[in-house]
C-alpha cells in the first residue's frame, strides 16, 4: 500500500463547506501522481517523455465521511488487479485528524500512448512499481 498525505483546500469545499463530490476523483489523481513519481523523472517523465498515460475508463465512490477545509486526509493507494494493459487500484481516504474513513474509491486505468490514445502493455519497470502494492485477497 502506498500511503499520499494531502490537505484540504479551501477552493474544494462547497456551498455545504465539505469537498464537493467530484474532488476526491482529483484527490485520488494527486494520489496516483505521487505514486508514479516513485519512477525516475516521476509522473511527467512518465506521461510528457514516455507518452504514457493512464486514463480511467471505470471509477466507483462510495462517501462515508465528510472533508472539511483545513482536514488532513490520508489516501492509501492499493493495487487490486494487475492486468496486461489495465491497472484497478483502490483508494481509501481517511480523515488524519481522528481516522475515519471518508471514502472508498475504485479505478480503472488502462495505459495508453498519448498520442493516438491506444492501449499499450504494461511495460515492466511500472509493473515492478505496481506488483508490491497488490493487496492480498481475503479468504
Amino acid at each position: 500500500m502506498f500511503r499520499h498525505v494531502r490537505p484540504v483546500r479551501f477552493a474544494e469545499v462547497d456551498a455545504a463547506r465539505i469537498v464537493y463530490f467530484a474532488r476526491y476523483l482529483d484527490f485520488c489523481h494527486d494520489a496516483l501522481e505521487a505514486f508514479f513519481g516513485l519512477l525516475p523523472g516521476g509522473y511527467p517523465h512518465l506521461t510528457m517523455v514516455r507518452g504514457l498515460g493512464i486514463p480511467s475508463v471505470r471509477v466507483e465512490v462510495d462517501y462515508l465521511a465528510p472533508l472539511r477545509y483545513g482536514d488532513t486526509a490520508f489516501m492509501d493507494v492499493s493495487v487490486e488487479r494487475l492486468g496486461q494493459r489495465s491497472i484497478t487500484f483502490v483508494h481509501s481516504l481517511t480523515r488524519a485528524a481522528d481516522g475515519v474513513r471518508c471514502a472508498a474509491v475504485r479505478q480503472v486505468v488502462v495505459l495508453c500512448r498519448l498520442d493516438d490514445l491506444v492501449s499499450v502493455d504494461i511495460p515492466e519497470d511500472l509493473r515492478a512499481l505496481l506488483t508490491p502494492h497488490l493487496s492480498l485477497p481475503i479468504g
